[in-house]
Formats: structure tokens, C-alpha cells, sequence
């Protein structure tokens, strides 16, 4: 709440209208004030982060298909907790698909593109050991 608009829109996913908007809801009386009712009802209001390390920090990942240990919740838990962004699609923007069976559209747009493609198996040896 004591960011400044340098510190908003250093984070992630947010660009200088949002972190502009933000900064100034923060400032408001009004905004304080409801603030404050959420935090008095027992919303947490803070954040902990369950990043463990970095090894895929600025990457992005999009999943798709069945893989065939994890579940997606796992896969993406995995990838964020290394500092990496999963996405529900496929852009010039993505850095790889891990793609498990019946992988379709995803896949073949990320062929179409000429992003790496891995399966779970590669994936998996692109994490740390220490996991």
C-alpha cells in the first residue's frame, strides 16, 4: 500500500495504466476505508510467496494434454514455485509447451511457432534437484 508508482509497475502482468490506477485507489479515503473493513473481518491481506527458486524466472509455459504423473495443478505449481508463468495459450510470447498425450491445437500452434515442445519426462529434468 506504501508502493510507489516505480514499485507497482515493476511487478509482473502490470503496466504503467494499471500501476497508475492502482497508486491512486490506494490514496483514497474511500479505499482505506474499505481497506480496513476487509482486514477488520479477517481477510489476510498479505502475500506469501511459495516460490522456491528461479529456475524458470521470466519463462513462460503453456500446458496441454494429459501428462502422465502430474496433474496440471502440480505441473504449475512446479513451474511457479521456480519463478515461471504458465498460460492458457499459445504466443510468440511462450518459451515452451509441455505437452503430455492428446495435446492438440496448443501443440500444434506452438510447432507452428517454433517453441520447444517438452514432455514431462524433459520438463521434469529441467527442475532443480533440490525438489
Amino acid at each position: 500500500m506504501e508502493a510507489d508508482l516505480d514499485a507497482v509497475a515493476a511487478i509482473d502482468d502490470i503496466g504503467e495504466k494499471m500501476a497508475a490506477s492502482l497508486v491512486h485507489y490506494l490514496k483514497e479515503e474511500k479505499s482505506l476505508e474499505i481497506i480496513e473493513k476487509l482486514r477488520t473481518a479477517g481477510v489476510r491481506l498479505d502475500y506469501e510467496s511459495t516460490k522456491t527458486g528461479d529456475a524458470f524466472q521470466g519463462k513462460t509455459f503453456v500446458l496441454t494434454g494429459t501428462l502422465p504423473t502430474l496433474k496440471r495443478d502440480e505441473a504449475k505449481a512446479l513451474i511457479e514455485g521456480q519463478g515461471g508463468k504458465v498460460s492458457g495459450s499459445v504466443s510468440k510470447k511462450t518459451d515452451f509447451v509441455v505437452a503430455g498425450e492428446e495435446a492438440g491445437s496448443k501443440l500444434d500452434k506452438a510447432n507452428v511457432l517454433g517453441i520447444t515442445v517438452l514432455d514431462e519426462e524433459a520438463f521434469l529434468k529441467m527442475l532443480p534437484e533440490e525438489i
